[in-house]
């Protein structure tokens, strides 16, 4: 597949660089985030050793047999954490052709009474195997590096949208819901059978993305083409979530994407790191300089994926949604309330 264009690069070295031109460095951010909403990010000091680590972690959890990595299956856990056989999420009501394990910070369960919010419940902790004792180390080390850089990402962000750098900051303290998820993708069944993730947004404020060598994710162009996201090594893919298109009233919009699965006899492997804030973080609209203003789209109207402003509200329908087995035995109740 034809790749028009290639996605932009942003070196955030730049934006705490002294000697950088600031000013240039904001708006080639600014640009590669409205125009595209998805963009390659160098410079970001993440320790290539830990990359490295990471990556050989993944291929040490999924050569595990089968029934260890299903000592941590995600429905014994009510928070969505654990792993995920292959076939068992969906996207756009379609099977995913993966399997991964999902982590998210490591806190105990929130108790809960009447009226409390149901996101609440999405607190809890990970499950680790037993078979690999080191991987806790390394995936936490992994996550709180990914914190790092995504952070310093919306910061550089806020400044470009004309807001003090910190502006995000109050949603992002020890209760941040951050999310981590480590993905491999098995050779495609069939030959007509390429659904390895199908095409979606993600619903928080960025994504940070570190994939192998394989390639395989590609991004929706405005004339509803795709195009491919080569891998390139040490950088970090980055995209826009839905909590910023809000935010923004679509001046940043959060761009659908999808992973294709691998050709016979060839697998892929990836990390994709979600920066999301405090579940009660409500998204409140920025006030965007008029320039700015004049260019924003309005939030998409989608009425197979509404948008709320309330993040645990909306993280909540995602896992919801992408997890069926897990939503039929622990949270009967909220299904119960859902619109049929």
């Amino acid at each position: 597949m034809a790749q028009h264009p290639p996605l932009p690069v942003v070196d955030i070295s730049a934006f705490r660089d002294p000697a950088a031109d600031r000013d240039a460095f904001l708006a080639g951010l600014r640009a590669a985030a409205h125009d595209v909403g998805f963009f390659l990010v160098t410079g970001h000091g993440f320790p290539a050793a830990l990359q490295e680590e990471a990556l050989r972690a993944a291929h040490d959890f999924f050569a595990l047999p089968e029934e260890r990595r299903l000592e941590i299956e995600n429905v014994n856990s009510p928070h969505f954490r654990g792993y995920t056989r292959t076939g068992t999420e969906h996207t756009a009501g379609r099977a995913d052709w993966r399997e991964q394990l999902d982590i998210g910070p490591e806190r105990e369960p929130v108790p809960t009474a009447p009226g409390d919010p149901d996101y609440l419940r999405l607190i809890g902790p990970n499950q680790w195997p037993s078979a690999l004792p080191g991987l806790r180390g390394t995936v936490l080390r992994w996550q709180a590096e990914a914190l790092r850089v995504g952070r310093e990402v919306l910061r550089a962000l806020a400044a470009a949208l004309g807001q003090d750098e910190d502006h995000f900051d109050r949603w992002f303290d020890d209760e941040a819901a951050v999310h981590l998820k480590i993905v491999h993708y098995p050779p495609r069944p069939a030959r007509d059978a390429d659904q390895g993730v199908g095409a979606h947004k993600d619903y928080g404020y960025l994504a940070l993305l570190q994939q192998d060598g394989v390639g395989g994710l590609q991004v929706r162009r405005d004339d509803g083409g795709w195009t491919d996201v080569p891998p390139v090594p040490g950088a970090f893919v980055v995209n826009i979530g839905e909590m910023l298109e809000i935010a923004t009233g679509g001046y940043l919009k959060a761009t659908a994407h999808r992973v294709v699965s691998p050709r016979a006899g060839v697998d892929r492997y990836s990390l994709p790191f979600f920066l999301a804030p405090r579940l009660d973080a409500v998204v409140e609209p920025l006030t965007l300089p008029p320039e700015l203003a004049a260019r924003a789209r309005g939030v998409s109207d989608d009425p197979d994926n509404p948008l709320l402003a309330q993040y645990g509200a909306n993280a909540l329908l995602g896992w919801l949604r992408s997890h069926p087995r897990v939503a039929e035995r622990w949270w009967p109740d909220v299904l119960a309330r859902r619109p049929a």
